[in-house]
């Protein structure tokens, strides 16, 4: 789907600092990741302590969105609606998001049709969601959550400086509750500055 707009490895070696300073605590200071311009799952960059929803069933919690398993998602509780916030550890570019069915669709009712996503708002509940303009608003077919749909691509320049997005799922197909069997999003770590290099060209 198009978004619409708003109404509107190299993995990098751990290395020392060659130069302390004194009465710091000395630890390795990893090499920032290089901006290849290649997409990755950004699974790995998210905080998981930092996470959280609203509305979910105990049953089916957020984090089971990250395992892989489309009968192991994650439900909404006493409505349709649902709030999941999704921190990372680092800012991140955002370029597209996935998102599977649950239970390869069963139960089509409770396919979400309606996503509103917010970047770097944080603590957003159901009260004050009206409140913000989202960043991007996706409208859901039941094609669009298949496990070989493509990802949905959004608006890349909205979505560059990314700490956390949260996504409200506002609207379904009709049923008492929502549910979501997986979620990826991809993109890649923005690029930071090479401290030790930055110093030792202003020496």
């Amino acid at each position: 789907p198009q978004p619409r707009p708003p109404t509107a490895n190299n993995s990098p070696k751990s290395r020392m600092m060659s130069n302390m300073m004194e009465g710091g605590a000395g630890a390795a200071a990893e090499a920032p990741p290089a901006d290849d311009g290649k997409l990755v799952s950004l699974g790995e960059k998210i905080d998981k302590a930092q996470c959280y929803a609203r509305n979910e069933s105990s049953r089916f919690p957020w984090s089971n969105l990250l395992i892989g398993d489309g009968t192991l998602g994650c439900k909404s509780d006493a409505d349709e609606q649902l709030i999941i916030h999704i921190q990372f550890q680092e800012f991140v570019k955002v370029h597209s998001i996935k998102l599977t069915e649950f239970n390869s669709g069963r139960d089509p009712s409770e396919t979400p049709t309606v996503i509103k996503l917010y970047v770097n708002r944080v603590n957003i509940g159901f009260e004050d969601v009206d409140d913000y303009e989202p960043t991007a608003e996706l409208e859901l077919s039941a094609d669009d959550l298949k496990e070989d749909a493509d990802p949905i691509k959004l608006q890349y320049v909205k979505f560059q400086r990314v700490k956390s997005i949260t996504l409200f799922v506002e609207e379904n197909d009709g049923g008492d509750v929502s549910a979501l069997g997986g979620l990826e999003i991809l993109g890649r770590p923005v690029a930071t500055t090479n401290m030790n290099d930055f110093k030792s060209k202003n020496c």
